[in-house]
């Protein structure tokens, strides 16, 4: 009776990785396949202004810290000598935001992706 138990316990643990895995046990050439490659155009320039470095991002997804704490996600519409323009916000459907450049404590942008 215990013997079944032990066997019923490792056919479902053997099945529960199979499904968690799925065929990637079985085909390694297809997750070692994709690789992390460079995203083109990204990079920071220390040796520039904030502003600058936010104007080479126009048209590019990007997070915004805030002095403030708050932190806004979306695309660089377009950056004046002030003022940015986020669009797109994420998680505010229809949404953009003109943002003071002095406001500004941080930016993110995306540099590698999986390909």
């Amino acid at each position: 009776m215990i013997m079944k138990i032990r066997v019923g316990f490792v056919f479902v643990a053997v099945l529960a990785i199979i499904t968690c895995f799925g065929g990637s046990i079985f085909s390694p050439s297809q997750s070692l396949a994709r690789s992390v490659v460079p995203v083109e155009g990204s990079k920071f320039d220390t040796s520039l202004p904030l502003i600058e470095n936010l104007k080479n991002y126009t048209g590019k997804n990007v997070v915004i810290h805030l002095k403030s704490g708050k932190t806004l996600q979306g695309y660089v519409k377009a950056v004046g000598n002030n003022l940015v323009h986020l669009e797109k916000l994420t998680g505010k459907d229809f949404y953009d935001s003109l943002i003071r450049i002095e406001e500004i404590n941080a930016i993110e942008a995306r540099f590698r992706e999986m390909k």
